[in-house]
């Protein structure tokens, strides 16, 4: 979406069908390391970012029994999630792009410390 390219043209340009894409995006069917090296091309993107954040980085064990679906990143399915990744997409300082990066991450642990706190005090 942040490129302007549709699941139909991706699907195309891989040999398979669109819903073979969503599949992939859902994380509903996994990915080999040929297609997701032709996929990494076609969006210009390392395989490496497609890694960032991954449960297993998070210390989550993968596999879908131990909850990975929960990881799929509906995020990107909201107008927000889009607009913040096209702007982001938009950034070429690697220094700028990891602040905003940490910064992101520093607000959520606030907001997840304060729900814990929230819970805590009406337990």
């Amino acid at each position: 979406m942040m490129l302007g390219l549709s699941q139909e043209k991706l699907g195309n340009a891989l040999g398979v069908t669109f819903q073979q894409v969503q599949k992939y995006e859902k994380g509903a069917n996994r990915i080999g390391a040929s297609r997701l090296q032709a996929i990494s091309r076609l969006l210009d993107a390392p395989p490496s970012y497609f890694f960032e954040g991954a449960p297993s980085a998070l210390g989550i064990k993968p596999g879908f029994e131990d909850g990975a679906k929960q990881f799929v990143p509906d995020m990107v399915t909201t107008a927000e999630g889009l607009q913040l990744n096209r702007a982001f997409a938009k950034i070429r300082d690697g220094k700028v792009r990891r602040r905003i990066v940490d910064l992101v991450c520093q607000i959520a642990e606030s907001e997840a410390q304060r729900q814990a706190d929230t819970q805590e005090s009406t337990s």
